[in-house]
């Protein structure tokens, strides 16, 4: 076994032993930099950071995107809704950088129109047949797919129950299609992360910051504890920045000698799964509540389930494990039921549930970017907007009318009344007075260009007081780990991949379902394939994929697979129960676990599983 293991360092170098390798060269080492924080940010500043020469090292105190970023509504999408305001810099600047996303990490967002329905009794959140395709229009023009494929168009009430039977018939006037991505939020936060490690960071997840060090009274490094072994360690660094998401202020308050001011106003959102046969959605469905709350539910459909949230409400709980009430359940059960009357959906019948927190910036509001407090539009300018749109599309306005209309709209509500939902996922940088380096708030679509702006402040820091200069690289062009292949050709290179797992010994649909899941990293699990025989109780396929995870995602626990390596937990649920044990058993044996500590390990997968399942809520239900 310990041969393997050596042989797989080689090959893919992301494993339990670089991980302590990564801790005892943080401690050796003045670091140029000290990321705080394994979510989407701290893995964006990373993979920046490394690739650009940076002595870099990441700390995460949970697995990587444990937190915040495994638990979004798993859409890379374009905010089609803030054209309902207007907000047309935020929509544009938002499908841009979706697109740059794509282009880094072609094999984890894939296209998936967005279906919006459309009807005349639901008040004035909800778009009409004329306004949507306006909208829709301009959204396609911004993302760049006029006169493609993915072109927007419009459907019939009838043609609308056609697609989704069980969708409420009343009111239906018809429906927008337009694009939209679905997205893996883990495995965009790993493979970035990977790619860092590839390019020479130091990373290590289950590693706490409990502390700072100073010099002047300036933070020059973090006191930190290994969550695995107990020990505490200190690590010094020219810059430390904070991007811990929700825990921005808990990390910023670890400096007792000065008054912290909070940045965030956590909130959460709960997403409920579901068997496709007791709710069949053909296409992701994107609608209002009908509570005339603000919110806004999807219903996705995903591996043969579908899901459906979120609640999206204030949060002053525990963040690291944020649970599903069953105030969340009725709520979404009520709006899930009322849009698709013919489903009569139970609590019995969720088959998992995930519940996460948005790191959204305290103050700010109403557009969903940076520093927007927009709110919404006023009847009357909202209707201005769209005549002069419509008189423009006809020749009878020129671009300078559309562009004084747009200049000069009402706010129709008080910035303070706003709803979580209706708040700006913007993001703030600063450095502060101790020198700690603050990046919070955002959302996954805006990761890259949130950490080229943290980068482009660490450059200077470390030019004008350091003396060291570094050329950052075009992170537009630079692909995360998997993603070192034409963006243009994804079906093209799924198939010819594909056909390695074949030879490798899988069949057709596991191997396609691995080359789609991990891109080019699928040739390394094919490899393995190849030179192992399966772990008892799971296929080659899987065995493959676990021991990939063990040796090259630095997968940890069993629920770090499960979870988020891979999506056993959220969508494979009918599979779970039959490979846990082998899963554990497996890692068991690669890790050299005693038996309590493998029976802790079973323990904690069993409590994640239940959380998931809403077993608590379920049995008071019966």
């Amino acid at each position: 076994m310990e041969a393997d293991i050596e042989e797989e360092e080689k090959m893919i170098n992301f494993s339990k032993e670089t991980r302590q390798k990564s801790i005892d060269q943080m401690q050796a080492e003045t670091l140029d930099l000290l990321i705080i924080g394994g979510g989407i940010s701290g893995a964006g500043v990373a993979i920046q950071a490394a690739a650009s020469g940076i002595k870099t090292g990441l700390l995460e105190m949970q697995d990587f995107a444990e937190g915040t970023s495994s638990r979004s509504t798993k859409l890379v999408h374009g905010g089609i809704r803030y054209l309902k305001t207007f907000d047309v810099e935020v929509v544009s600047d938002t499908v841009k950088e979706r697109a740059i996303v794509q282009q880094i990490a072609p094999h984890i967002p894939k296209p998936d129109p967005m279906l919006l329905p459309i009807y005349d009794d639901e008040g004035p959140t909800t778009f009409d047949m004329f306004s949507v395709k306006i909208a829709m229009d301009l959204y396609d023009q911004l993302a760049g797919v006029k006169g493609t494929k993915y072109e927007n168009y419009t459907l019939t009430a009838k043609e609308v129950l056609e697609r989704e039977p069980y969708i409420k018939k009343e009111g239906l006037k018809g429906a927008g299609v337009y694009l939209d991505f679905r997205n893996n939020d883990a495995r965009l936060v790993i493979e970035n992360i990977k790619k860092a490690a590839e390019d020479g960071a130091y990373i290590a997840s289950k590693v706490k910051v409990v502390g700072f060090l100073y010099e002047d009274g300036k933070i020059n490094g973090v006191k930190a504890r290994d969550l695995l072994s107990g020990q505490t360690f200190e690590v010094h660094a020219k810059v430390v920045i904070n991007t811990s998401g929700p825990w921005v202020d808990k990390i910023r308050n670890l400096n007792y000698t000065r008054a912290v001011i909070p940045h965030m106003r956590p909130t959460k959102g709960v997403h409920l799964v579901v068997d496709a046969k007791k709710l069949p959605v053909p296409q992701p469905t994107y609608f209002d509540t009908q509570k005339h709350d603000g919110r806004m539910v999807f219903a996705i459909p995903r591996e043969d389930k579908t899901y459906f949230g979120t609640t999206d409400t204030d949060y002053q709980g525990d963040y690291t494990d944020p649970k599903v009430t069953q105030e969340d359940v009725d709520y979404l059960l009520e709006v899930i039921n009322k849009r698709y009357p013919d489903a009569n959906l139970t609590i019995n019948d969720i088959e998992s549930s995930w519940a996460g927190l948005r790191p959204l910036l305290l103050g700010n509001s109403g557009s969903d970017y940076n520093g927007g407090d927009n709110g919404s539009l006023s009847d009357t300018s909202f209707d201005k907007v769209l005549n002069i749109i419509s008189a423009y599309k006809q020749d009878q306005a020129s671009r300078g009318d559309v562009e004084d209309v747009l200049n000069h709209l009402e706010n129709s509500r008080g910035e303070k009344e706003l709803s979580p939902s209706q708040i700006s996922r913007g993001s703030a940088l600063e450095r502060e007075s101790d020198n700690l380096v603050t990046l919070a708030g955002g959302k996954i679509t805006d990761y890259r260009k949130m950490a080229e702006g943290a980068l482009e402040l660490i450059k200077n820091i470390l030019s004008d007081e350091f003396d060291q200069t570094y050329e950052a690289i075009n992170s537009k062009e630079y692909a995360v780990s998997g993603g070192e292949f034409d963006p243009a050709k994804v079906s093209e290179t799924v198939e010819a991949n594909a056909k390695l797992g074949v030879v490798a010994g899988l069949t057709e649909a596991e191997a396609t379902y691995i080359a789609d899941f991990y891109g080019m990293n699928a040739l390394i699990i094919f490899e393995m394939a190849k030179e192992m025989s399966p772990y008892v109780d799971l296929t080659l396929a899987e065995s493959a994929m676990l021991r990939y995870a063990m040796a090259g995602e630095m997968t940890l626990t069993p629920s770090d697979y499960l979870m988020r390596r891979t999506n056993h937990i959220l969508f494979q649920r009918d599979r779970l129960d039959a490979i846990k044990h082998p899963v554990v058993d497996a890692m068991a044996a690669y890790y050299d676990w005693s038996q309590d500590q493998k029976a802790e390990q079973l323990v904690e997968l069993n409590q994640v599983i239940n959380a998931s399942d809403l077993k608590d809520l379920k049995v008071g239900a019966n």
